[in-house]
């Protein structure tokens, strides 16, 4: 997909918002049959669902810049810095996922205040689960593209070499080493290689996206809240339990997974499908980690149906070629 826009003129509205006394950055696009439908007063159009769209690790709004304005021309679309990336200040906290549900969640109070279709990619699909859980009166349905399961991670390790596991993590986890691997990995041709692995298409890994992944990285503060977002990666309770939270669930549930993820093999896919029955899982072809953005016209399509097909009046059956199970 080319443009001659750059990405910051193709995010929507973006606006600074101070949230506990940090600076934090947001956008949105508002759908004109979003407001059409609000006069006609049809309160379950599909029209009527807002959608905030929350990105993963190192990414930021623009990430979503190939899918903001498609699904805009349907819905009122939000995305978020969540804090420490992007525009949003690199706080020096205690990074869990538990802190970005209460921005999510002071976000909606203050700008959005009726239920919403949440979508993540990577760790914001985390986010999504856990908003889902802890604040059902916000969140009208789910999208998760590729989930990392906390508890997968131990499951994949045996319990003789836990110790070990944890003790190296410790090493590589201190302060020194992290500062010398920020510096290393904020380098563009870093990142370019970083993506390389992530993306299944190299083509994809364009500047653009480059700038995206480095340019908050030389932002101040960025070094220090690095290493506390990797230190609470590595902790325990960094976020929740796919398999516990999933079954608790009575909303309706996409999970996205390119074929070709590197990062969490789509094969993991598969042990999400008999935790909850309103669980839709749709494996995209030639796709990598970021399919919302590596195949943004396919992924674009499954959202607009999907949400078409769960919240329209007259619900359509929700048909789609991208390998759908």
């Amino acid at each position: 997909m080319t443009t001659s826009l750059h990405w910051q003129q193709r995010v929507g509205s973006q606006r600074n918002w101070a949230w506990r006394g940090w600076q934090t950055r947001y956008t949105y696009v508002r759908s004109r049959d979003n407001w059409q439908s609000k006069r006609s007063q049809l309160s379950d159009s599909p029209l009527n669902t807002p959608v905030l769209l929350l990105h993963g690790f190192g990414a930021s709004i623009g990430h979503w810049r190939h899918n903001l304005e498609v699904l805009g021309e349907h819905h009122t679309v939000y995305a978020l810095d969540m804090l420490g990336f992007g525009a949003s200040q690199k706080a020096q906290v205690n990074y869990k996922i538990d802190l970005w549900v209460e921005q999510v969640y002071d976000f909606w109070r203050t700008f959005i205040q009726e239920p919403v279709v949440l979508v993540g990619n990577s760790i914001g699909s985390l986010v999504c689960l856990a908003a889902a859980a802890n604040y059902p009166q916000m969140v009208k349905g789910i999208v998760m593209i590729s989930l990392p399961d906390m508890s997968a991670r131990d499951d994949a390790i045996p319990k003789l070499l836990r110790p070990l596991v944890a003790g190296c993590e410790r090493l590589v986890a201190s302060p020194l080493i992290i500062k010398t691997l920020f510096y290393l990995v904020r380098r563009p041709s870093i990142v370019r290689k970083w993506a390389a692995i992530a993306y299944a298409n190299p083509t994809a890994v364009s500047d653009e996206l480059v700038e995206i992944f480095a340019g908050p990285a030389q932002d101040r503060g960025a070094v220090a809240a690095f290493y506390a977002i990797l230190r609470g990666m590595m902790g325990a309770d960094f976020g929740p339990s796919a398999k516990t939270v999933l079954p608790s669930l009575e909303i309706p549930i996409l999970l996205l997974w390119g074929r070709e993820d590197r990062m969490i093999p789509h094969k993991l896919s598969r042990r999400f499908i008999d935790l909850n029955p309103k669980l839709r899982l749709v494996e995209v072809e030639n796709a990598g980690h970021c399919p919302h953005d590596e195949c943004p016209e396919i992924v674009n399509q499954i959202l607009l149906e999907w949400l078409e097909s769960e919240f329209a009046i007259s619900k359509p059956e929700f048909k789609m070629s991208a390998k759908p199970s």
